[in-house]
């Protein structure tokens, strides 16, 4: 397995689509980066959009494919196209906390929530549009509740 500095690795996977907006920062939980060692477990093939800010919490794992946005586009109306209105307004942003001891499965979509609380469990595929509770299990296009933890 070929090794990588978290610095290239953050540098790879954080994306700043809208940086006429807003440029937001990515935070990690104490703990997160400890005496030299990584504790989560995040597949290279994910996106970390920050146009927000995004805090992540520590023995997190994200999965392949994962997309965390913190931005959505203005949709209202009819009298301006999709491309006007973001071309007069920009994007609408939001910050988002993961909390500790996550799983998001592979291929999931983090868009509309703003708050995974700690033990959280997202499965593969999933399109999270809702605020979990604490150490619940969702899953489903759009997801919802399946279990608890």
């Amino acid at each position: 397995m070929e090794k990588i500095a978290l610095h290239d690795f953050l540098k790879s996977v954080c994306i700043h689509p809208h940086p006429e907006t807003r440029i937001g920062e990515i935070f990690f939980a104490k703990g997160l980066i400890d005496a030299g060692r990584f504790h989560a477990r995040w597949d290279p093939d994910i996106i970390l959009d920050l146009t927000g800010d995004l805090y992540i919490g520590k023995n997190t794992m994200l999965g392949a494919g994962t997309r965390i946005y913190t931005h959505d586009h203005y949709h209202t109306g009819r009298d301006k196209t999709l491309l006007q209105l973001q071309d007069e307004k920009g994007v609408m942003y939001q910050d988002k906390v993961i909390g500790d001891d996550v799983w998001i499965h592979g291929a999931v979509v983090l868009y509309q929530v703003t708050m995974i609380p700690d033990g959280v469990v997202v499965g593969a595929g999933s399109v999270l549009t809702k605020n979990p509770g604490a150490y619940e299990i969702w899953a489903g296009n759009p997801a919802r509740k399946i279990g608890q933890r």
